[in-house]
């Protein structure tokens, strides 16, 4: 057990990750989704070690897993930054009053860019989940960053629900825009790539000068159901869910700005 000089119990955040080996998930799902395959690979450690841990980060509420829409038998595992974020900082709070949550970084005006950093969503549709991260990252950063989207096997049309839910939930119209296949764009360059499909991530191509590759498992809200009661309320999770998942994505974009400008 973890105790501190004044013989409290260290916050069970602090005992949680303290494991050299449960951090090492973190660090891994703190960049993108994984399979259990995956993060094996990646940590170098026997499959059930990894199991065994990633149950305790999913009992301590730090990481979800959603079975594979690709492979039924797999499932995909998700850090709650959200939830990460809170508990560092009841941490720091129980440490000293002072310490409190930083705010996100900034994104710069586009006139500090040296070049805008351009972002690309990719699920199999392109009429739901990667239309709406490319609206929300447009809308969040005032078109600052370039976002745009494609499908692997794109729909005709966006699904009614997706405009609605841009609309009503955040004010932005879509109304307008049509799915795009991947081929539309396989000339252009990426800076990140972020598949939101698992049926996509399988399909999404390579593309020029290495982007930074990243999967958001998400499953697809027009599976719901047709129906306003079935399927409606099923794009409002998966917009909330897209909604946090690019505000965290602002940190990561801002810190590759500095990355950028520094001499």
């Amino acid at each position: 057990m973890v105790v501190s000089q004044q013989g409290t119990t260290a916050p069970a955040f602090v005992q949680l990750v303290a494991h050299p080996l449960r951090w090492k998930l973190l660090t891994a799902l703190a960049d993108s989704d994984y399979r259990v395959r995956e993060l094996v690979t990646l940590v170098d450690q026997p499959q059930n070690l990894v199991s065994y841990h990633l149950r305790q980060l999913r009992d301590g509420g730090l990481v979800t897993s959603t079975r594979s829409s690709f492979d039924g038998r797999d499932s995909y595992y998700h850090l709650d930054l959200d939830r990460c974020a809170q508990a560092l900082a009841d941490t720091g709070a129980a440490l000293h009053p002072a310490l409190r949550r930083d705010a996100a970084p900034s994104i710069p005006a586009v006139g500090q860019w040296n070049r805008r950093i351009n972002v690309l969503f990719v699920c199999t549709g392109n009429s739901a989940r990667s239309p709406i991260a490319e609206a929300l990252l447009a809308h969040h950063t005032a078109g600052r960053v370039q976002a745009t989207s494609a499908g692997s096997r794109p729909r005709p049309r966006l699904h009614p629900n997706t405009v609605r839910v841009l609309r009503e939930a955040f004010d932005i119209d879509v109304s307008g825009q049509h799915p795009r296949h991947l081929d539309a764009v396989a000339g252009r360059r990426f800076d990140h790539v972020v598949t939101l499909c698992d049926k996509a991530r399988e399909a999404c191509p390579e593309f020029g000068r290495q982007p930074r590759r990243v999967h958001w498992s998400i499953p697809d809200p027009a599976a719901a159901g047709d129906t306003d009661r079935a399927g409606y309320p099923a794009f409002r999770r998966t917009a909330a869910d897209v909604d946090t998942r690019i505000r965290h994505l602002l940190s990561v974009l801002a810190t590759d700005h500095r990355r950028r400008v520094q001499p």
